[in-house]
């Protein structure tokens, strides 16, 4: 009894002996502190400061003001207006975008822009009227949309606000002294001091259960997740039924007869496994988020589809990473597929309110790529020029590069005798 009791009693000494070593705090202290580090960077950088950072953000501008001019004026109040908005932006912080509204419809629903400033084919001949009796105020229409994440759609919506305000009060300026309100009461100077109502709609409506636009983001995420998560699962349940790995759960301890494979057939086994799983993961997804939960969404058939390759892909990537990478493998894909991925997908912060770095990494980082597709089907009927077009061709690349860059890596390994360890057949 009391040798038992020594033997799994705590020794002090020991532990004290080990914990006092180097090189034990050497690589665990190293790589905490890089992945905190960077991490915190990374995630933080994009957000702090979006303002400052916009970058040919995109908001439509679509003139219909058909009116004649006001008495000494060359052009109507929509032309003025429109020249006036054009000409005080900055190249390099906001891209206004004169279009029709044939043009506006179509890059609403296509999301080339997170909104758009209206003025109305009556809104000069509005303005005139001003004074009279039957005078109606004129009003300038601020486009939202939604579809487009909630941040960027309320940014472009308050830098159109913002444009029409400063109209309103340089058309009150320019009539204000007018000798047809040289009578006009203190209220209706008041009025006539900032004359235009600005009024705020919806350009490109979406469901009601969409998460105010940011439905795409977390279905995207819930994609990436499952793959990269599913992947590792996979990768150390392949290493410990093969006898590579020990498996542990709570105080049982196991270890199963070394199989002998090579590295190739061992991602080969894996890239199989995770290719047959993401089929019931993907479903479940969708059954959570559609059928339990009620998101709105439309194309089911294309986004199950799109849901699946997406989850595939980020998941043959893992096993690539693995295999040629190792132990820190799963830090490596963390960061592909995870840290460098959130803060470049444009989901939440639109890519043109972030730094440079971001919007690099946007045009390779696999989350900007699904969330673009996805985004596609759920708001904006699937169009390929939407992102879904651009998001097919980026995940058969992601999809290629995996089993390339895997395949390349293992069979050097195996060629090389690089073996994992040395068979022991039990």
């Amino acid at each position: 009894m009391n040798s038992g009791r020594r033997r799994t009693a705590v020794d002090a000494g020991r532990l004290r002996t080990v914990l006092g070593h180097p090189k034990l705090w050497i690589v665990p202290g190293l790589l905490t502190a890089l992945v905190s580090l960077v991490l915190s960077l990374l995630y933080m950088g994009g957000i702090l400061e979006p303002e400052d950072r916009l970058h040919r953000f995109p908001v439509a501008l679509v003139n219909e003001d058909t009116g004649r001019p006001l008495p000494g004026a060359e052009q109507n109040l929509g032309a003025r207006i429109s020249a006036q908005v054009v000409g005080a932006a900055s190249s390099d912080e906001v891209r206004w975008r004169r279009l029709d509204p044939a043009e506006l419809k179509d890059q609403l629903a296509s999301g080339k822009v997170y909104g758009a400033l209206v003025i109305p084919e009556d809104f000069t001949d509005d303005v005139r009227s001003l004074g009279g009796r039957d005078a109606a105020r004129p009003t300038l229409t601020v486009l939202t949309n939604p579809g487009m994440g909630s941040f960027g759609s309320s940014f472009a919506s308050r830098i159109a606000q913002q444009a029409a305000r400063k109209a309103s009060t340089g058309i009150g300026e320019q009539i204000g002294g007018s000798p047809a309100f040289a009578d006009a009461s203190a209220a209706e100077r008041l009025l006539l001091a900032d004359p235009v109502e600005v009024v705020t709609e919806t350009g490109h409506p979406i469901g009601g259960h969409s998460g105010l636009g940011l439905s795409a983001f977390y279905y995207t995420l819930l994609l990436v997740l499952a793959g990269f998560l599913g992947g590792n699962i996979i990768h150390n349940g392949v290493d410990t039924a093969l006898g590579y790995a020990d498996a542990e759960i709570g105080p049982w301890h196991t270890r199963r007869p070394t199989i002998p494979v090579n590295r190739t057939e061992t991602l080969l086994l894996k890239s199989v496994m995770t290719a047959v799983l993401c089929l019931p993961m993907t479903a479940l997804v969708m059954l959570a988020c559609i059928t339990v939960l009620g998101m709105d969404a439309s194309h089911i058939p294309l986004l199950a589809l799109f849901s699946y390759c997406s989850c595939l892909s980020v998941g043959l990537g893992v096993q690539a990473i693995n295999a040629a990478f190792g132990s820190i493998g799963q830090i490596v894909s963390m960061f592909v597929f995870i840290a460098l991925a959130l803060p470049s997908s444009g989901a939440t912060i639109p890519l043109e309110a972030v730094p440079g770095f971001y919007r690099f990494l946007a045009v390779f980082e696999p989350m900007r790529q699904l969330v673009s597709g996805v985004r596609a089907i759920l708001y904006f009927d699937a169009r390929a020029d939407a992102g879904l077009g651009r998001a097919w061709i980026m995940l058969a690349v992601g999809f290629a590069l995996a089993l390339v860059f895997g395949f390349l890596m293992t069979r050097y390994y195996d060629r090389k005798g690089l073996h994992r360890m040395v068979p022991q057949p039990g």
